[in-house]
């Protein structure tokens, strides 16, 4: 690309491209390229803060950088920052800037390693440092990251710290909420890719003695750790390193000494789940989780229904089994990291009364990237689907909401042509005929399949110009041309993204297999002095849940 000087500035030289003389693509990536190569990350489009991330320490968020930040009054005053935002959306929440006090939400998006997660941590510490609080509150907060990163952060193809769940962190008090836990990860891992951190972490860190606590056995006789003794062999001193991380940052927040031993043996559990044998009699597991033995077969080898009071059961498959099997140890992670969320939440709530109607907040989404693999399942439509309603959200603030304002106000203005992605969330989200509903449509027949599942789509929506057929005679596939992943692909056109329709019927429902498991909720470890684990009472968990004031 050339650097041409564009209007009175030089390339690279405006700090906020929405006043460029001109814009157009070739400008506005050169002006950003520019600005990156001088190590200027940080670039303004009107209200909207565009960071590429370095891959490196650039020096810029330490305690004067901090400082730099705080009260500024014209955003101009200083270089684009994401502490500037920081500190813009405080004075806001407290209505420091001549405007009345109001709530702030900030949206942080991108494709999957553009640093959103680190720009969502970096927002916290400087709205930590803003407030001046209790400094063991604010360190409690700091450490929530690792935390939740340990439990809910695998190594993808395209990211070896990708965020495997998305996140609502609430800083009035401090809240948090986590949407779309990749559950099927935990008995499952496409080539290349791995399972979450914190089993990595659990057997590079734990002791010879804890193991065997534990009952764990090597790291390579795990079914859903196939790569576990590798990866320990090679990055076994940086495993152990985060395995410390982490138990501070438990010890920090507040973990007592039997809930974190309470984590690591239903972690144990959860692995030992993914070994059992459905063909045969004796189930291991069956003590960990707190079960008759005979009972944890059968509830892995038939189904119970119960008709005029009389109970019927019938005999599973084997893949029916191995299925049953399957969801028992995603739901056991699943309900662990919500137990984890909902347990930091209630840790953090302060000590002093409040008025929690009195209180104004932040709030931080941290959500998924777009995400375009080669193969695509049940997760990937999920977190496009909300990539694209973030993105109707950011043309409904950028376009519609402005144009509707010149219009009401009877100012000249010209036209400004975007793509309207509104017909793609009417075919995912439209009811009673949408990909979702009828999704849950077939979910209820017993007999549906995801071969099923496709044909429907491709009758409903075969003349949909979002929706496109398989042509190659795959009677599980079907594609959608997306709108918010446009840029990551090939062209500029709309993203063509094939989905694979394998298990989603089965993620769909997210069932467990009907007996004691599912009717108790006895999902948790029963220890010799704990008849029913925190875990078995998530509900009760969120509603003890308060928020906490910074």
């Amino acid at each position: 690309m050339s650097h041409l000087p564009v209007g009175d500035s030089q390339v690279g030289e405006v700090n906020d491209l929405a006043t460029l003389a001109k814009l157009d693509e070739t400008i506005l990536l050169n002006e950003v390229k520019v600005r990156y190569e001088n190590d200027r990350i940080y670039t303004y489009v009107g209200d909207i803060l565009v960071s590429v991330n370095p891959f490196r320490d650039l020096g810029i968020y330490g305690k004067d950088y901090s400082e730099m930040y705080r009260g500024v009054k014209k955003r101009e005053e200083k270089p684009p920052h994401i502490f500037a935002m920081a500190d813009r959306l405080y004075q806001d929440m407290l209505g420091l800037r001549g405007t009345d006090a109001k709530n702030q939400c900030v949206l942080i998006s991108g494709e999957s390693g553009a640093g959103k997660t680190e720009c969502t941590k970096l927002i916290i510490k400087q709205l930590i440092d803003l407030c001046q609080g209790n400094s063991q509150l604010q360190q409690q907060i700091l450490q929530v990251n690792p935390l939740l990163e340990a439990f809910g952060n695998a190594q993808t193809l395209m990211n070896d710290n990708s965020s495997r769940f998305g996140k609502y962190i609430q800083l009035k008090f401090i809240g948090g909420r986590e949407y779309l836990l990749e559950k099927s990860r935990m008995v499952r891992q496409s080539e290349g890719e791995a399972n979450f951190h914190i089993f990595y972490y659990m057997f590079a860190g734990l002791s010879a003695d804890e193991q065997s606590r534990y009952k764990l056995q090597d790291a390579d006789s795990y079914k859903y750790f196939s790569d576990g003794a590798s990866c320990i062999q090679t990055d076994g001193k940086l495993l152990k390193e985060r395995y410390e991380e982490l138990v501070n940052a438990i010890d920090m927040v507040g973990f007592t000494d039997k809930e974190q031993e309470d984590m690591f043996a239903i972690l144990a559990a959860t692995l030992t789940v993914g070994n059992i044998d459905v063909k045969a009699d004796d189930i291991g597991v069956a003590d960990l989780l707190g079960l008759d033995k005979l009972e944890m077969h059968s509830c892995l080898s038939c189904s119970i229904t119960f008709t005029k009071g009389e109970e019927i059961r019938r005999n599973y498959t084997l893949a029916q089994s191995e299925e049953a099997r399957d969801a028992v140890a995603k739901a056991l992670y699943g309900r662990l990291f919500s137990w984890i969320v909902n347990r930091v939440n209630t840790l953090l709530v302060p000590r002093e009364s409040f008025d929690p109607d009195k209180v104004q907040e932040i709030g931080i989404l941290d959500i998924f990237g777009f995400e375009h693999f080669e193969l695509n399942s049940f997760e990937q439509a999920c977190i496009n689907l909300a990539n694209e309603q973030l993105q109707f959200f950011f043309n409904k603030h950028i376009f519609m909401l402005e144009q509707e304002e010149y219009q009401g106000e009877g100012i000249d203005w010209k036209e400004i042509k975007f793509v309207d992605n509104k017909s793609l969330l009417d075919l995912f989200l439209g009811r009673p005929i949408g990909i979702l509903a009828l999704l849950d449509e077939e979910s209820f027949f017993p007999k549906a399949t995801d071969q099923t599942y496709v044909a429907k789509m491709n009758q409903k929506f075969g003349k949909n110009s979002n929706y496109i057929r398989s042509t190659q005679g795959d009677a599980k596939s079907f594609t959608i041309a997306h709108y918010a992943g446009h840029v990551t692909c090939d062209s500029m056109e709309l993203c063509q993204v094939t989905y694979d329709s394998t298990g989603w019927l089965e993620k769909n429902r997210d069932t467990l297999p009907p007996g004691k498991i599912s009717r108790t909720g006895t999902l948790a470890l029963n220890h010799k002095t704990t008849k029913k684990s925190r875990l078995n009472q998530p509900r009760k968990a969120a509603e003890e849940t308060k928020q906490r004031k910074l």
